[in-house]
């Protein structure tokens, strides 16, 4: 029951990830028996360097990618429906150009990436896989003309290079993400949004009576985050609203000492800490004019 929760998450989770570098499809329909891609990505033309900071997610996305997460272990018959869905793409993409008069570049043709949380070795020796040179542990190639790889999450390196990737994992491999997700700084640009998915899958997750044990143990490793950051969310709000009253009282007290301020001087005082907007109320009362507040904001940004 809860697959379909955690289908989605990845869906949204990796388009998240991956729509300032390119466009991304979820569910893009192919033909056939109408087989869904869960993600069909295109890197834009020209490719932003910050994709760097997606690790190991950022070199599947340099090219052209099927990406398809599975929540469970993918099975034979399942990774076989994926090289088939990649197949599909190929063909019709063969039969744009052929319209088009064009040949259709290697480069154009999408590669497949399986994301599966664990994989056993005899399936990986089934599909004939191989480590290639320059590639993470965990990173299993089909041969070339497949043009796929079976990523055993499990088996990745606990380093930052990994992370956008153990999200998706399991168990602990995804609780262990999870938390050096919450440790990243709070100014990088995927944290709040991927946090935000991340806690709206707790919320879907909590709602179904039809839980695995991974995900009982995903929902108690989330709350103590969740309510972290909601009080924390709380305290911002009430300091910007503390800070948002003192700076009105400020402004009107300013206005009736040295009369009206222009934009600029109250563009500059709306940047002011709590603190300096204090002291600026204990300093305003010695103003005379304009140029004292002025010469006091002035002594601020010294």
């Amino acid at each position: 029951m809860t697959r379909f929760i955690h289908d989605q998450f990845a869906k949204d989770y990796l388009e998240e990830l991956l729509k300032n570098y390119g466009q991304v499809k979820a569910s893009e329909k192919v033909s056939g028996e109408i087989k869904e891609i869960d993600v069909l990505f295109t890197p834009a033309k020209q490719q932003s360097s910050n994709i760097e900071i997606l690790g190991l997610l950022g070199r599947f996305a340099e090219h052209p990618a099927l990406i398809e997460p599975f929540r469970n272990p993918a099975s034979t018959d399942e990774i076989c429906d994926c090289i088939l869905k990649l197949l599909e793409v190929k063909a019709l993409l063969r039969r744009e150009a052929k319209t088009n008069k064009t040949k259709l570049q290697d480069s154009e043709i999408p590669k497949l990436w399986i994301l599966t949380p664990t994989v056993s070795e005899t399936r990986l020796s089934s599909f004939g896989t191989m480590q290639q040179a320059g590639w993470l542990p965990g990173v299993h190639f089909l041969p070339d003309a497949l043009r796929t790889a079976i990523v055993a999450i499990h088996q990745l390196a606990l380093t930052p290079e990994t992370l956008w990737l153990r999200l998706l994992g399991r168990g602990s491999v995804q609780s262990q993400a999870i938390i050096e997700l919450q440790g990243l700084p709070l100014d990088h640009p995927y944290q709040k949004a991927t946090l935000e998915l991340v806690y709206n899958l707790r919320e879907n997750l909590r709602v179904n009576q039809q839980l695995e044990a991974d995900d009982r143990e995903l929902i108690m490793r989330l709350e103590p985050l969740y309510q972290r950051d909601k009080e924390q969310a709380k305290e911002e709000g009430r300091q910007e609203g503390r800070q948002e009253g003192e700076r009105g009282l400020i402004l009107r007290l300013l206005n009736r000492r040295i009369g009206e301020i222009d934009a600029l001087l109250i563009e500059r005082i709306a940047g002011l800490s709590i603190e300096q907007l204090e002291n600026l109320g204990e300093a305003l009362l010695d103003f005379s004019g304009i140029a004292d507040l002025e010469a006091w904001l002035n002594q601020q940004s010294e």
